[in-house]
């Protein structure tokens, strides 16, 4: 799996809009996720000097949802117990600003999205 099949070149585009943007509380843009296993990352921003450094929150399925800066190719690296590589939401549509996504994590101890 490349790159490309988690994020579409409009995606990219769309985190760095973001990064840039006078708004400090974007949208996420993806929503990626383990298939086999409960890891989940909702990303809003792509910082423009190393856009493959991703920030978002992350979910590990630890009971302690954060936000944070990640890098693609960690993220591809990820596999849950049956060995099935992260996967891109298809369906997911942001309805709120990435700190609801963030608070609402924290008092339920898991990404819900």
């Amino acid at each position: 799996m490349t790159d490309i099949d988690l994020l579409t070149v409009e995606d990219r585009v769309r985190l760095l809009v973001n990064a840039l943007a006078d708004e400090r509380d974007p949208f996420p843009v993806v929503k990626l996720f383990t298939p086999d296993a409960g890891a989940t990352w909702l990303i809003s921003e792509a910082d423009p000097d190393e856009p493959d450094r991703l920030f978002g929150l992350c979910d590990l399925s630890l009971g302690h949802p954060e936000l944070g800066w990640v890098h693609l190719a960690e993220i591809m690296e990820v596999r849950g117990p049956l060995g099935l590589p992260v996967e891109r939401d298809l369906h997911f549509t942001a309805d709120k600003p990435i700190s609801a996504y963030a608070a609402e994590a924290r008092a339920k101890g898991r990404i819900v999205a």
